[in-house]
């Protein structure tokens, strides 16, 4: 059949991807000119299977108060006159609760395992090229407290079918020699080899580049106006093009429009609720004294990783609607957290600042498959796992549309 996919990020070019597999005739519409030119475009480069325990946890609340008024925070709430970031809030502090961490964190890996294991078939198949490093992640305790709690993670990363390593920070150096050069006072870390980081902007181009190839058609700087219903399924999406209006019909339809979802599915009697986080990563050239193994700094949730001759810095999330302007304090504090933990790794007067908006579900468990609308499917919310989860997600979507069960233990539910 045919499918309309709206969005070509790393969510619609991967379901195009998949949809295309089985035989489906796609066609990808984004605003931008290009695939991966939004969130996808400059995120931190990691794929953390590692890391699936949700923002949303039982320590979550005390944390945020404790960073309120500060401008550094990790996590910081900008209160507007917004219901849905009020409503969102809620939602998130009820996600917080022990019980519901613990289904979210086991969902999360779920997905993440499983989405790992279709990138790599997926790379295998295509050969495809987007700076891709598989020596790990390496996660950095700056606090004796917390990496004695890291233990009881470590556990639970396990009984996932993990493989995790505790080191103390002589080991972590053995693994990145370039922590030697660190000023902060490392207390040790916790390894997980098997997990990966790349380009998800390369990554996303040049897939895109092979959906084309293989017959998908490419709308781009095609802004998608509205939704048409008609006896209670989609009945076409209006789209303007260049001061043009016209009407894209098909069988089906994605919506993988990252943080913009929310407002499209209302057009189509759909409430999301996925709500705008915004990031940071500033990007500069890398030389010798850069890290070659990812890094993830948990102490202020920023994340290094390197792509060929670059050095990727990002972190921290905002609620602040959809605003995208770059927050200059916010940004040099991602670059100065970095000089500390690697002094010299690159040309700090050639950095390169960049922001973008994360499409977070308060349980962080995205949106995946079906609707009571019959014809409309969901890839969105993927929030801070987005590049972890891509191929995952869309394989399940693929799966879903075909009327078959996808080989993943995850809470495919009907929004």
């Amino acid at each position: 059949m045919h499918v309309i996919v709206l969005g070509a990020g790393l969510a619609g070019v991967t379901a195009c991807w998949y949809l295309q597999r089985d035989g489906h005739r796609v066609t990808l519409v984004d605003r931008q000119a290009g695939s991966g030119l939004e969130t996808s475009f400059a995120n931190g480069g990691q794929l953390s299977v590692s890391h699936p325990e949700p923002w949303a946890n039982p320590h979550a609340p005390l944390q945020i108060l404790r960073w309120l008024g500060r401008e550094d925070a990790p996590l910081k709430f900008r209160p507007r006159a917004d219901l849905a970031q009020w409503l969102w809030g809620l939602a998130f502090l009820r996600e917080c609760l022990p019980g519901r961490t613990r289904a979210n964190t086991e969902a999360i890996a779920n997905l993440a395992q499983y989405s790992i294991t279709q990138l790599r078939s997926l790379r295998a198949e295509t050969g495809i090229v987007y700076d891709a490093t598989t020596r790990g992640i390496l996660h950095l305790f700056f606090d004796q407290k917390e990496f004695a709690e890291s233990q009881a993670r470590a556990q639970k990363l396990r009984s996932f079918g993990m493989r995790v390593e505790l080191c103390p920070a002589d080991r972590a150096i053995a693994i990145e020699p370039a922590l030697a050069r660190c000023t902060a006072p490392l207390a040790g870390a916790l390894y997980a080899p098997d997990d990966e980081s790349g380009d998800a902007h390369l990554f996303t181009a040049r897939l895109s580049a092979r959906c084309q190839q293989a017959g998908a058609q490419m709308r781009m700087n095609t802004q998608v106006t509205a939704i048409k219903m008609q006896n209670d399924r989609i009945s076409g999406i209006e789209i303007e093009h260049q001061g043009s209006r016209d009407t894209l019909t098909a069988d089906a339809y994605v919506l993988a429009l990252g943080s913009h979802s929310a407002k499209l599915a209302r057009q189509a009697g759909l409430r999301l609720m996925v709500y705008p986080v915004k990031g940071y990563s500033v990007t500069l050239p890398a030389n010798d004294n850069a890290p070659q193994v990812s890094i993830t700094d948990e102490s202020r949730r920023i994340v290094f990783s390197r792509l060929g001759n670059r050095l990727r810095i990002a972190g921290t999330a905002e609620l602040n609607g959809y605003d995208m302007q770059i927050n200059r304090a916010r940004a040099e504090a991602i670059l100065h957290r970095a000089l500390e933990i690697f002094p010299d790794a690159g040309a700090i007067d050639e950095a390169q600042f960049w922001t973008g908006l994360r499409p977070a579900v308060p349980s962080n468990r995205p949106y995946i498959g079906p609707t009571r609308v019959p014809n409309l499917f969901l890839n969105t919310g993927h929030g801070t796992l987005g590049w972890t989860l891509a191929c995952g997600a869309s394989r399940a979507l693929a799966d879903l549309i075909a009327g078959r069960n996808p080989q993943v233990i995850f809470p495919f539910t009907q929004v």
